[in-house]
C-alpha cells in the first residue's frame, strides 16, 4: 500500500485512543504518531508511548521552530503533532495514524491535503456520558466540561472524509482496516446512503 497519513478525531470518550491503539498493533503496516502534549501523565500512561509529556517552554520551542504539523489548546491543555515524526514514518513506508481533535485536522488538511481523515461517533449522549464518567481519568468538572462541548464536536462530522458510528470496538477497527486499504467507499460522508443514516442515528442519539 501507498503509505498515507490518516487523521482520526472524535469526540472526548467515544474511544478513539482505544480503537487507534488495537489497529496499530493489529496491522503492522500502520504506525501512529505520538502527540505532544503539556498535559500531565494519567495513571499509566507511558512517556513516547501515550504521549510526549513536556512542559509549556518546551512546547513553545517546538512550536515556533515550526516543528508542530499541527498543535491546538483542548481543555487547557496543549496539543501537538512533529511534522519530522510524521514524514519519517510517511518515507519508512508507514500508514500514520494522527490521533488528534478536530481542531489539529484542520490544520493538517490545510498543510497536507492528501491526508485522509476519519471522524469517530458515539452511539448517543447518554452512552458518551457514561463513557466519559466511567473512565475515572478526569476530575467531575473536566467531565462536565468534555460532556457539555462533545455536541460541538459532533457538528464537525461532515468536515471529515469518513464517519464511524463506534458502537462495537471490534467492528469500527474492522471498518477503519477497510479505509485504510482503500475499501472504505461505504463509510464516506458523500456516501448518501451512510450519510443519511448517520444523520439519522446522530438525531435519534439526542444530539
Amino acid at each position: 500500500m501507498t503509505p498515507r497519513l490518516f487523521v482520526v478525531s472524535a469526540p472526548s470518550g467515544t474511544g478513539k485512543t482505544t480503537i487507534v491503539r488495537r489497529l496499530v498493533r493489529e496491522n503492522p503496516g500502520v504506525s501512529l504518531a505520538v502527540s505532544h502534549t503539556t498535559r500531565p501523565p494519567r495513571e499509566q500512561e507511558r512517556d513516547a508511548h501515550d504521549y510526549h509529556f513536556v512542559s509549556d517552554a518546551s512546547f513553545d520551542e517546538i512550536r515556533d521552530a515550526g516543528g508542530f504539523l499541527e498543535h491546538a489548546n483542548v481543555f487547557g491543555n496543549r496539543y501537538g503533532t512533529s511534522r519530522r515524526e510524521v514524514e519519517e514514518k510517511l518515507a519508512g513506508g508507514s500508514q500514520v495514524i494522527l490521533e488528534i481533535d478536530w481542531q489539529g485536522a484542520e490544520q493538517v488538511r490545510r498543510a497536507m491535503p492528501e491526508a485522509q481523515s476519519i471522524f469517530l461517533l458515539p452511539p448517543s449522549r447518554g452512552e458518551l456520558e457514561k463513557r466519559l464518567k466511567g473512565r475515572n481519568s478526569d476530575k467531575p468538572e473536566v467531565v462536565k466540561r468534555r460532556f457539555s462541548e462533545a455536541s460541538h464536536d459532533v457538528s464537525k462530522w461532515t468536515d471529515f472524509h469518513y464517519v464511524l458510528v463506534n458502537i462495537d470496538v471490534g467492528e469500527t477497527c474492522r471498518r477503519m482496516s477497510s479505509i485504510m486499504k482503500g475499501d472504505g467507499a461505504g463509510y464516506a460522508v458523500h456516501d448518501e446512503k451512510h450519510r443519511a443514516c448517520v444523520e439519522e442515528g446522530i438525531a435519534a442519539g439526542g444530539w
